[in-house]
């Protein structure tokens, strides 16, 4: 294996499937730090629509976690905007990450692999390395749930912190926290899995 696809274990086509399924959420995050939960909202339907156009152009199939991720966000966003209340947008990340995980255990349970499902016919690998990816995911997805109903919890509102020599509210402590830490580490945490997860490989299918 050459030493760039160690370290970027991707080809175009997978990088292009990834970009899809993710560049909406690290869009949303990004401005809605920026302006504001209205702009955040608009700016994920926006790359979704996006996403949706380059996925179907390229696959022939709609990115399936923008999908979820904008329908999640407009019912807890308009809850927001409805009660003047941020903690519906923060609270969303918990249900949505805790859900989400136990729906990917079930799934593995019923013998319905939803990574497989979505990713099959760009990534190639084992059932057992499916298995052991979506089981990671899961956990992973249980943790940043934890994590995120912890930091929403401890930074409320309607405090002033002093974050990095920075006034923050509560809710700004919190998109801090989102695109700081939760962006950066599930990337890192990705890539290091998909790494890993090369001696479950099956070889790429040939097309004639």
């Amino acid at each position: 294996m050459s030493p760039r696809k160690r370290l970027f274990p991707f080809n175009a086509e997978q990088t292009i499937n990834i970009l899809s399924e993710f560049g909406p959420l690290v869009t949303m995050f990004v401005v809605n730090a920026m302006y504001g939960i209205n702009a955040g909202t608009w700016a994920l339907m926006i790359t979704t629509a996006m996403a949706i156009a380059v996925m179907f152009y390229v696959f022939h199939r709609p990115p399936i976690f923008p999908l979820i991720a904008s329908t999640v966000t407009i019912v807890f966003g308009a809850l927001t905007l409805v009660s003047g209340d941020p903690m519906w947008v923060q609270i969303k990340v918990t249900i949505f990450n805790a859900l989400f995980g136990l729906f990917l255990i079930v799934g593995l349970y019923m013998k319905r692999n939803f990574f497989k499902y979505v990713f099959d016919k760009t990534f190639h690998y084992t059932d057992e390395g499916w298995n052991r990816f979506t089981w990671s995911f899961a956990i992973f997805f249980f943790a940043t749930a934890a994590a995120n109903e912890y930091v929403r919890q401890t930074f409320v509102e309607d405090h002033i912190y002093s974050i990095l020599g920075q006034q923050m509210t509560g809710v700004n402590v919190w998109i801090l926290f989102k695109i700081a830490i939760v962006l950066p580490v599930t990337g890192l945490y990705a890539w290091a899995l998909t790494r890993l997860m090369h001696k479950y490989r099956l070889p790429d299918p040939v097309h004639e």
